[in-house]
């Protein structure tokens, strides 16, 4: 096995027809098998890798890959915060998450945040490799296992909604923003309020849906409104 790049970026040529790829992965040796992998695969280019999203951040706009292989536990923000905020900046880009976690949690809060494709680390090569191309054509590829826990999760009666759980008309506002991907200081701009008012509002969201981050609060409510369109 190779030793670890010095740098985080590692760029090779584009290729005309090719699917183009970035790898964010903290784990040395598996970021130079997954580069290997790619680079190895007829059809397919690596732009470049990275050991966190912070190194990540300013260089992949530019590179526009295909697709984006994503680790979710990475050191400093997470690899669903890597989805959140790249994937408004390249909406063409599909982002599959690569990772050791299988609970419903992260699978719902990766999708949440813009992930199209969800695969454990276990995935053999040639499995990863087709996964890559059926994202790139339009599919949402995910291990057998995860793709289980997605379905069982709609078959379950979702719990009719409580008048004390439904949002007031201020927390629906901020919500909404908080979906569209405003930051807080925009909120606060937006609905002329302060930050800190921001910061409660946000807080009283998160208890009254029972969730804990951003992408589960949007998720959740998404699921609150169409229970009540389908009633």
């Amino acid at each position: 096995m190779q030793s670890a790049a010095k740098h985080p970026f590692m760029p090779s040529p584009r290729q005309s027809s090719s699917i183009s790829v970035i790898i964010v992965e903290d784990d040395a040796s598996i970021r130079e098998i997954l580069k290997s992998w790619i680079q190895e695969a007829d059809g397919f280019s690596c732009l470049g890798v990275f050991p966190d999203v912070e190194s990540a951040l300013a260089p992949v706009p530019s590179l526009k890959p295909d697709v984006a292989i994503v680790d979710i536990n990475l050191p400093g923000l997470s690899g669903i915060d890597c989805v959140g905020r790249l994937k408004p900046l390249l909406p063409g880009t599909q982002f599959v998450m690569l990772t050791v976690y299988d609970d419903s949690t992260h699978v719902f809060d990766a999708l949440s945040a813009g992930a199209t494709g969800y695969l454990l680390k276990c995935t053999p090569r040639e499995e990863l490799i087709a996964a890559l191309r059926e994202v790139h054509a339009g599919g949402s590829p995910m291990s057998s296992n995860i793709a289980r826990k997605v379905v069982q999760s709609l078959h379950q009666p979702k719990p009719r909604i409580k008048p004390s759980d439904e949002l007031s008309k201020r927390e629906n506002e901020v919500l909404v923003l908080l979906a569209q991907g405003y930051l807080y200081k925009e909120i606060s701009d937006t609905l002329g309020i302060g930050q800190e008012t921001v910061n409660t509002y946000i807080r009283r969201i998160y208890e009254k849906l029972h969730v804990h981050s951003r992408a589960q609060a949007v998720a959740r409510y998404a699921g609150i409104h169409k229970q009540s369109a389908d009633a």
